[in-house]
């Protein structure tokens, strides 16, 4: 996880300095070419999705403030599972 966020950090900040090397560190953690690929396609996509909301203005928590931060802190204390 961290060689991935620290990958998605360099790619989403600094792209203009990715370099072949950049992977390695992935993977020796153990990613495969897949991995790499569907890590940073995720990132593309909510890249994407987070500039159409800050353009658009969107703020839709169809539960409110408080349901969406409980589950926010449910994701980040668990993580998505397939």
């Amino acid at each position: 996880m961290k060689a991935a966020l620290e990958f998605l950090e360099k790619l989403t900040l600094r792209p203009d300095e990715l370099v072949a090397a950049d992977l390695e560190p992935l993977r020796a953690a153990g990613c495969s070419d897949e991995d790499i690929r569907h890590v940073t396609y995720v990132c593309y996509l909510f890249s994407i999705y987070d500039r159409m909301a800050d353009t658009l203005g969107w703020r839709y928590y169809p539960y409110g403030d408080a349901r969406y931060f409980v589950g926010a802190k449910f994701l980040l204390g668990r993580g998505y599972t397939i």
